[in-house]
């Protein structure tokens, strides 16, 4: 059976991709390692396109939130350690096969699990300690880090890691809250080592620190956002421009969103667009209507406030955003036609939407942006592997 060509679909950037995780290797330590984060579809860009292309680009881990996640990295074609950083169920742990699954651990339940599920398997299952150093949601004090570590060896388990979270590193230009969790983290880390000897797996950093700090570097870091071209915040960015006086670090969005133009049709002045009639035309329209509304993740909050490129040129959205139409204004795209391309995120020509502008119109952010970027949609790796010369 012939495939059918998708009326709406992402491109993902193998070639961008690379050039994220080039630019942090240039960043970053000699001796840091990267855990790249993939969860929630690795950022709703795709877990079967992703991996692949950081398989190749040989990084050190994967990092996903869930053993369901997990196991599409292993089908996906990963085949580095991957930290399974969200709570498993008794049920999971007992389901667990492949000791290539690290799991981080907040509590002495699931260390039990795991030394038990290890125990049936034959072998030590690697455990990195979660520490909570000011965040307040998943990990241990810093002062039980050291019983936790001594019960983890005593039930057979293999200590290879520890890690924290930064709860205010992004969202700010003073960072002192930052640095004194890094303080806490320090001595989390000499209680460990005590007990388990040096371990393999130090990690803190998040996108943001891995940008900023190389305080925060230890001998891993988790890249999310920004391994996939996007600074994680305004402030990041200019904490960055603060520090180096220039905007010397080019990331690369790694993901553009296409539709095709569904129909276009004239519309008379005064007239009204859509649920609501949220919408009255003020001069004689061309409409344009897209296959593709807030159930394939473009926000209801965009409705009269957005805009797509078609041609290279603004269309601003009209009316209500709808399930799985969109209305756009084509009046000033000159030959705008049925059959078009829309490009709801990333660039046309000289122009460009970008997930952080989306995010600021919709009152979010632009991890949300991305990560609800409907499975359904098809996406489709393009510029990999790179041309040869």
């Amino acid at each position: 059976m012939q495939e059918l060509a998708p009326t709406s679909w992402l491109e993902v950037s193998g070639a961008r991709l690379a050039h994220n995780l080039a630019l942090f290797r240039r960043t970053l330590g000699p001796s840091t390692g990267i855990a790249a984060v993939v969860k929630a579809n690795a950022y709703g860009h795709g877990v079967a396109q992703v991996v692949p292309v950081l398989e190749a680009l040989g990084v050190e881990m994967y990092a996903v939130h869930s053993l369901p996640e997990a196991l599409e990295v292993r089908q996906a074609g990963g085949s580095r350690p991957i930290l399974i950083m969200g709570y498993l169920t008794p049920q999971q742990v007992a389901s667990l096969q492949d000791p290539g699954m690290h799991v981080l651990v907040s509590s002495p339940a699931v260390l039990e699990a795991l030394a038990k599920r290890g125990a049936e398997l034959g072998v030590a299952w690697p455990v990195h300690l979660k520490v909570d150093t000011g965040t307040h949601r998943q990990g241990v004090a810093v002062e039980e880090v050291e019983d936790l570590a001594r019960k983890a060896k005593t039930l057979g388990l293999s200590v290879v890691g520890i890690a924290t979270h930064f709860a205010n590193i992004e969202d700010t230009t003073d960072h002192s809250y930052a640095f004194a969790q890094l303080s806490r983290f320090r001595r989390a880390l000499a209680s460990c080592e005590r007990v388990c000897g040096t371990l393999a797996y130090v990690h803190c950093a998040c996108s943001a620190a891995a940008l900023l700090f190389r305080e925060t570097d230890f001998t891993m870091v988790r890249l999310g956002i920004s391994l996939y071209g996007h600074w994680p915040s305004r402030e990041t960015y200019l904490s960055w421009l603060l520090a180096h006086g220039r905007d010397g670090l080019r990331l690369a969005p790694v993901l553009a969103w296409r539709a095709v133009v569904g129909q276009v049709k004239p519309v008379g002045a005064r007239e009204p667009i859509g649920y609501g009639l949220s919408y009255r035309t003020t001069r004689p329209t061309l409409l344009g209507v897209l296959p593709v509304g807030y159930a394939e993740g473009y926000p209801r909050a965009l409705s009269n406030r957005g805009a797509v490129l078609v041609r290279g040129e603004r269309a601003p959205v009209l009316g209500r955003v709808c399930m799985n139409i969109t209305m756009v204004d084509l009046t000033d795209v000159p030959g705008a036609a049925e059959g078009d391309v829309a490009t709801l995120l990333g660039c046309d020509g000289e122009e460009t939407v970008s997930a952080e502008t989306l995010a600021e119109l919709a009152g979010t952010i632009a991890y949300e942006i991305l990560a609800r970027l409907s499975p359904r949609l098809p996406r489709l790796l393009v510029d990999w592997p790179p041309a040869t010369p």
